[in-house]
């Protein structure tokens, strides 16, 4: 059985046990550490298991979309989740994820919308699969990408929107961002994220990426979107000035993070179908000391 399976058939050993439930979403946050701020040692220790529970239950549910083992029973599976999800506070829960999301929930008078917002762009990728205009791309990042942004911001008590504003931004910039670093990757999923009329734009076709064609005119498209990613990026520049530390560190970090994948990008001329670009350990180095100058 695999680790994800297994995670996904934990049940509880005792119901009243909050504390194994936060130490079974922290595991899972280590084994599947991301770029994402997953109650790291910066982060103060009354909000790692908050944090954990976030990242657990959205951890699950991104496997039930995207892992193999879970082809043909992806939409049953999420749609169980969001069962139990939507039973906190009615029903007693079965699973360790949801006994420390209840608890976290109380706790911090968190509401579940955000959470189900993700659910329902996991549903998404396993019925569509193309998008006709950016801005439905733009409605999966808002349901895919900004509510982890806007829970985490909740977490540390953040509930404004001028902070929520920012926070979305860089989350559809770092959701955008990660579209155009897997066009390849994406594409044996049977996922194309670069809407059809920017296809029609710029001369290029779904059958030409098929083909792995990589000629000017992919080159001009992707510059296109890459574009519109840091544009993003810019606009949710201002968060981490106005966000205490070290939570301010870590969105600084992972801003930059998202803007060296657009230049990663710009520096393999836009060809994202031959070589996936990606940040290696050694990257994140300097990219720790511009955070830390806030440069």
């Amino acid at each position: 059985m695999s680790a994800t399976l297994k995670e996904y058939e934990a049940r509880l050993l005792d119901a009243a046990d909050v504390d194994g439930a936060y130490r079974f979403c922290q595991d899972l946050a280590r084994r599947h550490y991301e770029n994402f701020p997953v109650a790291s040692g910066l982060m103060p220790r009354r909000l790692r298991r908050h944090v954990a529970a976030l990242y657990a239950f959205a951890r699950i549910a991104d496997d039930f979309s995207d892992e193999p083992e879970y082809e043909g029973v992806r939409r049953g599976r999420l749609l169980d989740w969001r069962r139990q999800l939507n039973e906190i506070g009615s029903k007693p829960p079965s699973h360790p994820v949801f006994l420390a999301l209840g608890a976290t929930l109380r706790e911090l008078d968190l509401p579940k919308q955000p959470f189900d917002d993700l659910l329902s762009a996991f549903l998404q990728d396993t019925e569509k699969s193309r998008y006709a205009t950016f801005d439905e791309v733009l409605d999966y990042c808002r349901r895919s990408a900004n509510p982890v942004g806007r829970i985490v911001l909740m977490i540390h008590g953040y509930r404004d929107e001028e902070r929520f504003r920012y926070s979305d931004a860089i989350c559809t910039a770092l959701q955008l961002a990660n579209f155009w670093q897997d066009v390849s990757v994406d594409l044996k999923k049977d996922r194309v994220y670069i809407p059809e009329e920017d296809f029609k734009a710029h001369g290029y076709s779904e059958a030409d990426l098929r083909m792995g064609v990589c000629n000017e005119r992919f080159k001009n498209l992707m510059k296109f979107e890459v574009a519109r990613a840091r544009a993003l990026f810019d606009q949710g520049r201002p968060l981490p000035s106005k966000l205490g530390w070290p939570l301010s560190l870590e969105i600084r970090l992972t801003w930059l993070g998202g803007r060296q994948i657009l230049k990663l990008i710009c520096r393999q001329d836009f060809d994202v179908l031959r070589a996936r670009p990606a940040l290696k350990k050694c990257d994140w180095i300097p990219l720790a000391a511009r955070a830390l100058v806030g440069a």
